[in-house]
């Protein structure tokens, strides 16, 4: 019972530190038309700018790779407990990703354009045709798949930054920011829309489809051959080689990360720094987490990051909600009115208030209101929410 415990401690740890990750990211698109912007000239402040490097560095384009990671885990341990129940696991697995991907829609298009769940729900269905493989197999699969495929875009994109002028390249346009802030600030609801359709458009269009194919699928299997190979949970049987790739993933990540500021961004650096840096940044904090719940003086402090990874995806959904009602013209309408700073220490009230909405809805309760929505429809069955008199003593 034990390992079972820190087992699923481990996970839900990585989980909850992903859902702040996350919402460090996520936070600069709520309040302004950062698809549209240079960031660094957008925000002119010094304190702006440094906490743009810090989150560029740390957190961007790393937590939804550990999401990722923890998905194809999480596939790998639903499969096992079905098959332990001697039960069908295709049936169960692709009303998951369906429901995931209609929760995903409806976020997207009527809550917030930035929406991670329908990519993660189109290509989990990808995955299930890879889930037979043995553990070593799937994780050499994913990383085959993920550098081959990126170092071939990664040629490819610095061919054009060569040979074509830098104007064509960038994406920023100052006319689509005036005109997203305008929507987002002043807008009613069916324009917000609107807007929130181009906006997802604009980071699911054709190539960034292939784009996040390549990396997406890739960090599933990655983390479904982690998941057989019980890396997570016994981190201690595997201590030499984990700590080693903790050193290197670590170590190369963060210079990958930082190189763009040393050498110059352009479209080429930052792909990298992306790709290949927080895709290494992302290993290296499921390790770290992996170790530190190991160590009863960090698990503790980690704990409030693992009651709220029990209900990540409940969480994930609040983040937009709450953040979309304090920034959109149908709530308070500070679209566009908050620093980067002062949207970033938000993030932490909001984290805090979560850690505390968690802590008080799982002590009365087994699953987040999403997941339990989930777990009806992927069972076909009602499940149990509240805890018995006997689990509200234990817990």
């Amino acid at each position: 019972m034990p390992t079972i415990n820190k087992r699923i401690t481990s996970i839900d740890t990585m989980r909850g530190v992903a859902i702040l990750g996350i919402f460090l990211v996520n936070m600069m698109s709520f309040h302004s038309p950062i698809l549209y912007i240079d960031p660094l000239q957008w925000w002119n402040e010094p304190v702006d700018k440094a906490v743009y490097v810090v989150i560029d560095v740390f957190a961007q384009a790393s937590f939804y790779p550990l999401f990722a990671l923890l998905f194809g885990y999480g596939l790998v341990i639903l499969r096992e407990r079905v098959l332990a129940r001697q039960a069908k696991f295709t049936p169960i697995a692709l009303r998951r990703l369906f429901l995931l991907l209609m929760m995903g829609i409806i976020h997207a298009f009527f809550i917030w354009h930035g929406d991670i769940l329908i990519t993660y729900a189109v290509f989990g269905f990808i995955a299930l045709l890879f889930l037979k493989l043995p553990g070593k197999a799937l994780m050499l699969t994913g990383t085959l798949l993920y550098t081959i495929a990126n170092i071939i875009f990664g040629i490819l994109v610095i061919g054009m930054v060569m040979f074509t002028p830098e104007a064509e390249l960038t994406m920023y346009d100052h006319a689509a920011a005036a005109l997203s802030q305008q929507i987002y600030q002043e807008g009613s609801f069916s324009e917000i829309t609107v807007q929130r359709a181009t906006d997802w458009y604009m980071v699911n269009n054709f190539v960034s489809f292939f784009l996040m194919l390549s990396s997406i699928l890739p960090l599933f299997l990655i983390g479904a051959g982690a998941a057989k190979l019980k890396w997570l949970e016994h981190p201690e049987e595997h201590k030499q080689k984990l700590r080693k790739i903790l050193v290197v993933t670590l170590i190369s990540g963060l210079l990958i990360k930082i190189s763009p500021y040393l050498l110059g961004r352009n479209v080429a650096s930052e792909f990298v720094q992306d790709f290949f840096g927080g895709a290494l940044l992302a290993i290296s904090y499921a390790l770290m987490v992996a170790f530190a719940v190991r160590r009863p003086a960090t698990a503790k402090l980690l704990m409030p990051f693992a009651t709220v990874g029990r209900m990540s995806l409940s969480n994930y959904l609040l983040q937009s909600i709450v953040s979309t009602l304090i920034f959109y013209s149908y709530g308070l309408g500070f679209y566009g009115d908050i620093s980067l700073a002062g949207g970033t220490v938000l993030v932490v009230f909001i984290f805090a208030f979560q850690i505390i909405i968690s802590q008080l809805w799982m002590k009365h309760f087994l699953y987040g209101p999403f997941e339990w929505l989930w777990r009806c429809f992927t069972y076909l069955k009602l499940q149990k929410l509240k805890r018995t008199e006997i689990e509200l003593k234990k817990s």
